[in-house]
C-alpha cells in the first residue's frame, strides 16, 4: 500500500487485448513498439531496432485473421465485464471504499492513517477536511485496490464539513472511524455524541436521498446493518445499528492505564455499552507497536474488506478489543451507579440513563471549551504574506462597502 496525491482512473483500457484459448492473437504481424504487449503466456515478441517495430508470436501452425470488431467494441466490452464483476449492487467498485475518521481534536486520527500506510513521519494538525489514499495490490497484472481516507479535523466545531465527503453517491462505499481520547474523559461523551449524531443524521438523509433513485441499493444498505449481528442475538430488539460500519477507537491508552480503576471501570463498560448499542466495533491503542499493528489491521478490513480479526478482550485492565457483535448487554452489565441512585435518574432511553451516569462522574466541560474558536486562517503555521496582505485589503475594501451601503439605504429610508 502506498500513499498518494491524487486518484488516477480509467474508464477503458488504453490499448484493448484480443484474447484467444491458445495465446493472444493481434491481426496484424507487426504493430508499433508503443503498442507492445505480453502473450498470456508470457512472451514478448522480438524487437526490430531499425524499424522500431515488435513482432507479436503467432500460435504454431495459425494464420492472423481480421476481428469481427472493432477496436472500440473491443474496449467497450471489456469495460462492460469489468463492470460486472466488480460491483457491489448497482454500479458500486468492490475495489474503491472509503474511511472517514472522526473524532477528538489532537486525539490521534492523523497518526493512525500514517501508521495504516506505513509513513514514518511526523503527525500535523489537520486544518478542517483533509483527504489522501492508500492502494494496495490484489495480485500480478490485477487492478490495485483503493482506500481513499478523509479526515475531520477541530474535533466538534466543524460539523457542517461531514457532508461533503459523503453522498448519495458514495454512501455505500464509507466506513467510519470515531477516535476519542482517553486522557480527556470529561470531553468523551460530549465528543461522542456530537459527532455521532451529526454524521448519523446526514447519512439517514443520504440513504432517504439514495433510496428515492435506487431503492435496492437502499434496502442492501439497511440490511447490510445487521450483518455483524447473528440473528439470535438476545440483544437485537434492543440495539439500533449505526447505519454504515462504524469502529470506535480510544486512543492514548497509554494515559489512561494510569487512571483510578474505578475511573477506568466507568470508561470502559461506558464505552462497551455505545459501541454494543450501534452495532460498532471497540478497541483502543496507544504508541504501542503492537496495538498499532492491531488497529491497522481494523482498518486494512474496512478499507481493503480483509477478514476481519474475531478476537475479543473485555478485561478493563487491559487495552479493549471487542469486534462488532460479539458483545452483549449481558457481559456488560447495568451503569455503575448505586442501586438506590438509578430511580433518582430520570431516562427516556438506556442511552439517555448511561449518559447521565457518566455525566455525574465525568461532568461535561462548558460548550465553549470544547468548540475551538481559533479562526484557521490567522494560524502562523498557514502564513503567506502576499495572500494575507490580499486578504486584509479585500476585507477592508468589504467593510467600507457594507459602510456606504448602509447610509445609501438610509438616504433612501429619509427620501421615502
Amino acid at each position: 500500500m502506498c500513499l498518494g496525491t491524487r486518484t488516477l482512473r480509467t474508464t477503458f483500457p488504453m490499448m484493448p487485448i484480443f484474447r484467444t484459448q491458445a495465446a493472444l492473437v493481434t491481426s496484424l504481424p507487426w504493430q508499433p513498439r508503443s503498442l507492445r504487449y505480453r502473450t498470456d503466456l508470457g512472451v514478448r515478441g522480438p524487437v526490430d531496432s531499425t524499424l522500431g517495430l515488435t513482432r507479436l508470436p503467432r500460435p504454431w501452425g495459425s494464420r492472423a485473421t481480421m476481428p469481427s470488431e472493432t477496436l472500440w467494441e473491443i474496449a467497450k466490452a471489456e469495460v462492460e465485464k469489468r463492470g460486472s464483476n466488480g460491483s457491489e449492487g448497482d454500479g458500486v467498485e468492490i475495489g474503491e471504499k472509503s474511511v472517514f475518521f472522526i473524532g477528538s481534536k489532537n486525539g490521534g486520527k492523523t497518526t493512525i492513517i500514517l501508521r495504516c500506510l506505513d509513513r514514518d513521519e511526523p503527525p500535523k494538525p489537520t486544518l478542517a477536511l483533509e483527504y489522501t489514499y492508500g492502494r494496495r495490490a490484489k495480485g500480478h497484472n490485477v487492478p490495485k485496490d483503493i482506500a481513499h481516507f478523509w479526515e475531520l479535523g477541530g474535533g466538534t466545531s466543524l460539523l457542517d464539513l461531514i457532508s461533503i465527503p459523503i453522498t448519495s453517491d458514495t454512501l455505500r462505499t464509507f466506513s467510519i472511524v470515531l477516535v476519542l481520547d482517553l486522557s480527556k474523559p470529561n470531553d468523551l461523551w460530549p465528543t461522542m455524541e456530537n459527532l455521532l449524531q451529526a454524521t448519523k443524521l446526514h447519512v439517514d438523509k443520504m440513504m432517504m436521498k439514495l433510496g428515492k433513485t435506487n431503492s435496492k441499493a437502499a434496502s442492501e444498505m439497511r440490511q447490510k446493518m445487521w450483518s455483524n449481528m447473528q440473528k439470535d442475538h438476545p440483544d437485537r430488539e434492543l440495539i439500533d445499528p449505526f447505519p454504515i460500519p462504524l469502529v470506535i477507537i480510544g486512543s492514548k491508552y497509554d494515559i489512561f492505564q494510569d487512571f483510578d480503576s474505578e475511573k477506568r471501570k466507568v470508561i470502559c463498560k461506558t464505552l462497551r455499552f455505545v459501541a454494543h448499542y450501534y452495532g460498532a466495533s471497540l478497541m483502543f491503542t496507544s504508541k504501542s507497536e503492537a496495538l498499532l499493528l492491531k488497529i491497522r489491521g481494523v482498518i486494512n478490513q474496512l478499507a481493503f474488506g480483509i477478514d476481519k480479526s474475531k478476537s475479543i478482550c473485555v478485561d478493563q485492565n487491559k487495552p479493549l478489543f471487542i469486534t462488532a457483535g460479539l458483545d452483549s448487554l449481558s457481559h456488560i452489565g447495568s451503569p455503575p451507579v448505586p442501586d438506590n441512585d438509578i430511580g433518582k435518574l430520570h431516562a427516556h432511553s438506556p442511552m439517555e440513563l448511561w449518559k447521565k451516569v457518566y455525566g455525574k462522574l465525568f461532568p461535561p466541560k462548558s460548550t465553549n471549551t470544547l468548540k475551538d474558536v481559533k479562526d484557521p486562517a490567522k494560524d502562523p503555521q498557514y502564513a503567506e504574506s502576499e495572500v494575507d496582505e490580499m486578504r486584509i485589503q479585500k476585507d477592508q475594501e468589504l467593510e467600507q462597502y457594507k459602510r456606504s451601503s448602509s447610509k445609501s439605504w438610509k438616504q433612501t429610508e429619509l427620501d421615502s
